[in-house]
Parts: C-alpha cells; structure tokens; sequence
C-alpha cells in the first residue's frame, strides 16, 4: 500500500455554488468527509498540496489522514472533480475509514516475466516448416482490476504472472494470485485480464474495423444525397436552422 500523508484543513460552515467558487477564488478546494455512520463534515483544504496528490498515481488507493482544527481524521479519496478547461482540482469527496471499512477501489495490474512467456519470446525463430516464427503481441483487456477489501489494505497493484503462456493464451482472475483479504468485485464470470495474440491477426482486426467504419460513411452519405436529391425533385424547402 502507498505510503500515508497528511493534509491540513478547515471546517467549512458555509456551503453551495457561491461559496465553492469563492473557496477557488482564495485558492482553496472545498471538500467533504462521510462515511462510518456520521454526519458528512464539509472542510477547506489548500489547493496546491491537494492538486499535486490529486493529479499523482495512486491518490484514490491511499489513505490519508485530514488534520481537521487539529482532529485527525483516517480517510481514503473517493472522488475528485477536474475543471476539463482550466484543469484544476474543483471539489474532493473522501470516505472515513474505520478499522472495519470495506471499500470498492480500482487497482493497476502489473505484468511480470514477460520474457519468460514462449508466445512474447519464443525461443526458436524459425519453426518445423521453415517458417519465421513471429512474437506474440499482449493484449491488454483490463489494465485496472476492480477489487473489494479492506481500506487498510489496499494493494498498489495486482501482478499477472506471464511465465509459460504460449501463443493464444488468454490470461483470467482465477489465475491471478490476489493478496489475502482482496476479492474481485465481478464474481458471477471468470473474466479475462489479457490475451497472447498473433501480431497480424491484431492487424487484420484493426484493418476490418478500418473498412467497416469507411463503408458506413460512404453509406451515409450516399443517403444524404438520396435524401437531397428527393427533396430537390419534390420541390420542398428545408426549414432555416437557427
């Protein structure tokens, strides 16, 4: 799990829009603690400090403890608002967290001994037929695994092993070796993680779905200038667009 920090803030009596955008304005993030069976409590933070860990790896899987007038409070970041235009930090949620907190988080997977899989690296470059041998491509179905466990004991990332996988190997949760106490949260499907796949069938797939994509837009516009030649012959006029 990733190192703790902490944060100083204040109790925000005032809230809604006007206040929000006055916190900004001060350069201050308005934020909220809820959770563990108590009243949501809105608090200001300094927005520097909360941009850097906001916008950093790992800030919605590490706990963090709020120096609140000097109560310290263990909370994990559950969610965070971005102003797409400006791209800064608008409005931070966070969860208490108690000694039995159970949370629901997204964590990274991290691929290992990727040279140790035949289908990545395979040891003979020509094969029986004199054929050239071509590596394997990994593709990457998830590279984030919803799991459930405790809030003090996230893991930073989940490791799939890639030793032995050969050519068309498809790797799934139940092969994953998860850290005690974390389940995933999709229980009702062997899901998979990532595949070995055969760089040029890659290829094709992308070139189909190329000539997939040009064939509707040739299609449409073929009955666009369906659509006006028939309103043209019919002698009707469009409505003016605003």
């Amino acid at each position: 799990m990733s190192e703790s920090y902490e944060l100083k803030a204040e109790r925000r009596e005032r809230v809604g829009k006007g206040s929000a955008r006055a916190l900004r304005r001060e350069h201050k993030i308005p934020a909220v603690i809820y959770g563990d069976k108590k009243d949501p409590l809105s608090i200001t933070l300094p927005y520097k400090e909360v941009h850097l860990k906001a916008t950093s790896p790992g800030f919605l899987t590490t706990i963090a403890t709020i120096n609140v007038d000097g109560e310290k409070i263990q909370v994990l970041p559950k969610d965070f608002q971005v102003d797409v235009v400006k791209d800064f930090t608008m409005h931070v949620d966070f969860l208490r967290v108690g000694k039995n907190t159970q949370v629901t988080v997204a964590v990274p997977v991290h691929f290992i001994n990727e040279e140790q899989s035949p289908g990545l690296h395979p040891t003979e470059t020509v094969d029986e037929d004199g054929e050239t041998i071509v590596p394997g491509v990994l593709n990457v179905v998830r590279h984030e695994v919803e799991v459930v466990c405790a809030a003090t004991a996230i893991p930073d990332y989940i490791e799939v092993d890639l030793a032995g996988a050969e050519m068309g190997a498809s790797l799934h949760i139940s092969g994953v070796k998860l850290p005690k106490g974390v389940e995933p949260s999709v229980t009702d499907r062997d899901f998979t993680i990532a595949t070995i796949a055969a760089a040029d069938s890659l290829a094709s797939q992308s070139e189909e779905e190329e000539v997939t994509e040009t064939e509707v837009i040739e299609q449409n516009a073929e009955t666009v200038e369906g659509e006006e030649s028939a309103t043209e012959e019919a002698g009707t006029d469009r409505p003016d667009e605003e």
